[in-house]
């Protein structure tokens, strides 16, 4: 068994932990060490997953103190997925970050009137869905795809569909999320892509980027209750 797969045990045994355990928002995690006899593994190991968790908004550091709960998965989130495949589904977010707010720049550089109104119509459809009650996870992979397609550089889009398992997954979590939260939430949800596409529409391309970057991380935080 690899290096990998010991990281992502020890991450998914540490979520485990909150969820059985109950533990709140603030509560004091075991040290270091005691997850490492817990898991039977080694502090490099539970080290490492920790450091992934804090990136994923699960857990903090506070020096000197130790590691605290900062969010917990919502359950909803689990439901999609065994919790060892939750690491790498919450790190294609850092993947994302990177790949799709440097696609909406360049599509707001170069997209033409064509892709536009693809972009236009994915955003109509998506829309249209996040509105009704039907599930919507398939038009908001059109939209990002087009946003991926307007790069003019076929390799977002592959880089974006080689992601495609993991982006399914917190796209069907994320919407079944926030149907379950007041209705403010869908609202908030449509308005992070309108702004997106209405940057790409104005050729501003600074505004496209950082809208992406804002709608991701509200994405990754919808995902704590």
């Amino acid at each position: 068994m690899n290096h990998v797969r010991l990281s992502d045990q020890a991450y998914a045994g540490i979520v485990e932990f909150i969820k059985t355990k109950d533990l709140e928002v603030g509560a004091r995690l075991p040290s270091e060490s005691k997850l490492a006899e817990l898991f039977g593994v080694s502090r490099a190991i539970v080290r490492e997953a920790l450091v992934r968790l804090a990136s994923d908004g699960i857990t903090e550091a506070r020096r000197g103190a130790g590691s605290f709960v900062k969010g917990r998965p919502s359950e909803r989130l689990i439901a999609f997925m065994p919790l060892v495949e939750l690491p790498t589904t919450l790190g294609s977010y850092e993947v994302r970050f990177v790949l799709e707010a440097e696609a909406a720049r360049l599509a707001a550089l170069r997209r033409t009137a064509e892709q536009m109104d693809r972009l236009e119509h994915a955003m109509a459809r998506l829309r249209e869905t996040l509105l009704s009650s039907a599930p919507a996870h398939d038009e908001d992979m059109e939209l990002h795809r087009c946003i991926a397609e307007a790069t003019g550089n076929p390799a977002f889009l592959h880089a974006f569909d080689a992601l495609w398992s993991d982006v399914e997954k917190v796209m069907r979590a994320g919407v079944d999320i926030s149907r379950s939260r007041p209705p403010e939430v869908i609202a908030v949800m449509l308005h992070e892509h309108e702004e997106i596409v209405d940057s790409i529409r104005m050729q501003d391309p600074e505004r496209a980027a950082l809208a992406m970057r804002w709608h991701l991380g509200e994405g990754r935080r919808r995902l704590m209750p």
